[in-house]
């Protein structure tokens, strides 16, 4: 089942007065979803959208049920394949280029490595339509021209992927479109190597193991995602884990991500019982495993405070280059607050017994 990226969610345009469209929902219904009128079924899948802006869509052919426009009191069926076109162009979004530092790690005329810090939005979006990568990316790539005026599209250079805003870590821009069809194959392919380094709640029996849950739109609140474990909502998601390094409480661990989906890792944990330490939106923001004690109580918001954040960093990527062809792999050191919050707790850790 397809999601619409939610970074670039808008109301459904009705489709009048433009000649191209695009497709913007595609949507395989639950093998266990009841008969349902359209525009409901639709106002709980897409996120910002209206009941009236559905409506003309179906007035106007635009929604599609098995390759057939239907009414808007058309009601979804098991199996359905729903398609929703819309005129306006999702990859357009009006871009103001900003000069802001960038941490490039490496950048040739085919691509660029950038080193994220935390809490730098990657594309602008609903609430973050400048201050993020992508209008500093436009400075950064534009001439005297381009920086001085509001830029209609992103023309010279490609989102291959992206990381959280509180994730930190490392990012490949494509410069061109040869090298962003080929990149983006990779990740397709799953041949993109990425390590994530991650603190997590809770100890671990094994060193070692695999995650295997399907990853979509949680079903009530849909500006989060979930793991769904029977494989029959969501997207195919694997997280190969292993532990790094002990604390009793919480444990560092690597992650490498065999398939990519939104949230991944930070939802798998969720699912296995080791939410990421600090994810206040995984429940991580709050005391998961440990003691009564009141020292320790302040001891754990003193680290919330160290790093306030979840406690993700995209560490490893690596891939074959789409212009030479040889692999080439990037590292990206534990940022500052990551550190800090690791050296606390091995200083608790040594100067405590296990407190039961």
């Amino acid at each position: 089942m397809a999601e619409v990226l939610p970074e670039l969610e808008d109301e459904l345009d009705n489709g009048e007065g433009s000649e191209e469209l695009y497709e913007r929902v595609n949507i395989q219904v639950d093998k266990g979803q009841e008969p349902l009128r359209i525009d409901k079924f639709l106002m709980n899948r897409v996120e910002g959208a209206t009941r009236n802006k559905i409506q003309q869509a179906c007035e106007n052919s635009m929604v599609l049920v098995n390759e057939k426009p239907v009414k808007s009191n058309y009601k979804v069926k098991p199996g359905d394949r729903i398609i929703v076109y819309s005129s306006k162009n999702p990859e357009s979004l009006e871009v103001l280029p900003e000069d802001m530092p960038l941490d490039i790690v490496y950048e040739d005329d085919d691509l660029m490595i950038i080193n994220k810090h935390a809490g730098l939005v990657v594309h602008p979006g609903c609430g973050n339509y400048t201050g993020t990568l992508v209008n500093g990316l436009a400075w950064y790539l534009g001439d005297e021209n381009s920086r001085t005026a509001v830029i209609p599209e992103i023309p010279r250079f490609g989102l291959v992927h992206r990381i959280d805003k509180n994730t930190s870590g490392l990012l490949v821009i494509a410069k061109s479109d040869k090298a962003m069809t080929d990149l983006a194959k990779q990740f397709f392919d799953h041949t993109v190597q990425r390590r994530y380094l991650a603190l997590v709640w809770g100890d671990f029996e094994e060193d070692e193991g695999t995650i295997v849950a399907h990853v979509g739109r949680h079903q009530r609140f849909r500006k989060i995602m979930d793991a769904y474990p029977d494989g029959e909502y969501g997207k195919e998601a694997i997280t190969h884990y292993k532990v790094l390094e002990r604390f009793n409480y919480v444990t560092l661990i690597a992650c490498r991500l065999e398939t990519g989906g939104t949230h991944q890792i930070r939802v798998h944990m969720q699912h296995i019982g080791h939410p990421l330490f600090n994810d206040d939106t995984y429940g991580g923001n709050r005391i998961v495993k440990g003691t009564i004690f009141a020292k320790y109580k302040q001891f754990i918001e003193n680290c919330f405070e160290v790093i306030p954040r979840h406690a993700l960093h995209a560490q490893t990527l690596g891939f074959i280059h789409p212009r030479t062809r040889q692999p080439i792999q990037f590292e990206s050191p534990l940022p500052d607050d990551f550190k800090n919050v690791l050296e606390k707790w091995r200083r608790y850790v040594a100067a405590r017994p296990l407190e039961e």
